[in-house]
This record gives structure tokens, sequence and C-alpha cells, in this order.
């Protein structure tokens, strides 16, 4: 890419299965909220399909239930166990602090934008040494406000006067990709995280990548004007 090649373009990483890799700990404290609340527990493996959507939607299906009461007893005990040993059960993906680094100095603004509360992505930000790359971390508050991640970044778009044409919303499910879809933004899908092909095809992004140094060229790409594509 040339000198400052993303300047003025706004990129929204995803943190979960895009950034950093949680599926030890996201998955331990899912058991640990069946477990006390006295539900079976599910090996690990079959665990993973959850990462990445809020808990007010992950314990509904877990619980087979919509009993409010329940949903939040499950979400105050993955809380416990996740805020004290859950949230550092976790990996950066290989390659991903250079790709940060490589965009910050092309001149791409570079946000975080998770369907984790955003206390605890800003934990992870600093654990991880990323601070220096990322102007800012948006995610819900604990009380739910912005579990919707298209309302989340329809609000980061207010909030910072961001056009969205100038914005692009990078992630690993269908989720992200439609959250920047029906804001008019870019999309690109990442393979290496937890939503399948199928998925994501179906969600049809404007770019795929299947490793994090795969996505400067794909920013790149979508920079210059070229059309969409895999």
């Amino acid at each position: 890419m040339g000198d400052r090649a993303g300047h003025g373009t706004t990129v929204f990483f995803d943190l979960d299965g895009t950034l950093t890799d949680p599926r030890e700990g996201i998955t331990r404290c899912l058991q640990y909220a069946l477990a006390q609340l006295g539900r079976p527990v599910p090996p690990q493996a079959e665990l993973v399909q959850y990462i990445g959507p809020p808990l007010r939607w992950t314990f509904p299906r877990l619980l087979a239930t919509d009993d409010k009461a329940m949903v939040d007893a499950a979400i105050e005990h993955y809380r416990r166990r996740y805020a004290d040993v859950g949230l550092f059960e976790n990996e950066l993906y290989t390659g991903i602090p250079e790709s940060l680094r490589s965009l910050r100095d092309d001149g791409f603004r570079l946000f975080v934008v998770t369907s984790k509360p955003v206390v605890y992505a800003e934990r992870i930000i600093d654990h991880f040494d990323l601070a220096e790359y990322i102007e800012d971390v948006f995610g819900p508050d604990l009380d739910g406000r912005f579990d919707d991640k298209g309302e989340l970044v329809a609000h980061i778009l207010r909030e910072r006067a961001i056009r969205p044409e100038r914005a692009i919303m990078v992630g690993d499910r269908a989720s992200d990709i439609l959250a920047g879809k029906v804001n008019g933004t870019r999309t690109i899908a990442v393979t290496y995280g937890f939503g399948s092909m199928e998925e994501l095809a179906a969600a049809k992004p404007d770019r795929t990548c299947h490793s994090p140094a795969d996505i400067r060229d794909a920013l790149g790409g979508l920079r210059g004007g070229t059309q969409a594509g895999h």
C-alpha cells in the first residue's frame, strides 16, 4: 500500500474470534454458570458455537427458557467467573499486533466494536497491549444497552460523526457483517474465528479473509474502491 493509504477510513474490529481467541475462557464460564444452576453441562466443544452473541441471547437457548430471573442468574454466575479468571483464558491470534500496527501506520482509524460488555473488552485490549493501536473500544453496557450490534454501530457512527461509506466492519460472525451492512458500511468476514463458512457466505461480506495477515490487503482493496469479491 502507498503512504497513508488508509487516511480517512475507519475500521471497526470485532474482538472475540477476530482479534482474540477466547474459547477457553468463554466455554469454561458457560459451563460454570450451568453447573451453578444445576443444569447439564455440555462439553466445551459444544459451547464454541455460542461465542460471539450476547449472553442475553445465549442463555435462553442453553437453558431452554425465557424466564428472565433464571437468565439473569446465569449471567451473574458467568460474569463472576469471567471477571476474575475467564477474561484472561484468552490469546491473541498470530499476527494481530503486527496487522494492527501496519494499519495504524497506514492511516486507518481503528476501533474495537464488540458484543462483549465494554468494561471487559477494555481490560482485554489493555492486557494484550493493543491500546496503542486502537482509538477506542465500544461494547454494550452490563445492563444490555447496545446488545444489538447494529444499534451499537449506528451509535458509533453518530457519536464520532463517521460517514458509513468511510467505515469497514471486520468480524467472524454473520451478526458482525449484518451490523455493518444495515448501517451502510463495507464488510470483511474472517474465517479463522467461530462463524462457519456457510454462515459467513450467507451474510455476503464484501471481502473474506482466512488469516490476520490477509486483513491489510483486503482493507486496501476496499479502500481503493475495488468491487466486492473474495
